[in-house]
């Protein structure tokens, strides 16, 4: 009995194994966002591996295309990679929560003077890309037969050396493919960075995978809205409330000043600029906007 009770004892506290991008547009906001989530990392210069001080998780610093697989395999509990990569490498991973940063799409582009005339355009023609796979799924999607021509960097050079007619490649802001003689037209995959885990974790680590989706999520919530404070007139109280319906209902104070009242609220962030010029209209003064850190719902 003594020597199990000492076995027990000497076990290991459960962890989660993370791994992210070592290098690229993937990497600071992963340790952004881990930072925001109150996490302490310690990313020394060249590390391939490190531990947080004050939370269960351990990160490995990978190329993006080899996350899917460490996470498949089990050798990463969870990974912060692009959906892209995801579906691309067709590993069996669980993806779950999308993480809000590595926005982009990924695009057939053809020559500007050309016209597009819709997916049977690609029949029989040369397409260039890193992704054979989620381009041949798009083909047979739409019946179309085309030669795939797998190249890795500088796709959207392709077409003006003879070697592609068309490409299809990530795109974020287009000015790439513009300065190559090229329009995107069509889409096939809207991507961003999502938390993908192993099928197999633990009921110790899903805890923990459960405890920082948590914060995640507070901090994509916090991001997405902004608190607003602002003097109303009490003649037209009624009418600027109904603007601002917050989380539950707007908190609504007296002012010294008689006939004002104070009013706190939360607004989302894409429907922020409509409101405020309806809440002025509507004789709101005094308005103040501040950013959320953390919103717990």
């Amino acid at each position: 009995m003594q020597d199990k009770e000492l076995k027990s004892g000497s076990e290991k506290p459960a962890k989660l194994r993370l791994a992210i991008q070592k290098s690229g547009r993937l990497y600071d906001d992963s340790i952004r966002l881990l930072k925001e989530c109150g996490i302490d990392i310690s990313n020394g210069v060249n590390k391939l591996k490190t531990e947080a001080s004050n939370f269960p998780i351990e990160l490995y610093f990978l190329r993006d295309d080899d996350i899917p697989q460490y996470v498949e395999d089990g050798v990463a509990d969870i990974g912060f990679v692009g959906e892209n990569v995801v579906y691309e490498k067709k590993k069996k991973v669980i993806v779950g929560e999308k993480l809000g940063f590595g926005k982009c799409r990924l695009c057939i582009a053809i020559r500007k003077g050309e016209t597009y005339t819709g997916p049977t355009f690609l029949d029989k023609t040369r397409i260039a890309t890193s992704y054979p796979v989620l381009v041949e799924a798009f083909l047979q999607k739409n019946q179309i037969t085309a030669e795939i021509h797998e190249i890795s960097g500088s796709v959207e050079i392709a077409p003006g050396i003879g070697l592609a007619d068309s490409i299809c490649d990530l795109v974020s802001s287009g000015s790439t493919l513009f300065m190559n003689g090229l329009k995107e037209v069509e889409t096939i995959l809207e991507s961003q960075c999502v938390l993908i885990q192993n099928r197999n974790l633990s009921e110790e680590q899903i805890q923990i995978l459960n405890r920082l989706i948590f914060r995640i999520q507070s901090v994509k919530k916090a991001k997405n809205n902004k608190y607003i404070l602002l003097n109303a007139p009490n003649n037209n109280l009624e009418k600027i409330i109904s603007l601002l319906p917050g989380m539950k209902s707007p908190t609504v104070l007296p002012l010294a000043q008689e006939g004002w009242s104070s009013v706190h609220s939360v607004l989302k962030e894409n429907e922020f600029w409509d409101i405020i010029e309806q809440l002025k209209e509507s004789g709101a003064e005094g308005i103040l906007v501040i950013p959320i850190e953390k919103m717990i719902v």
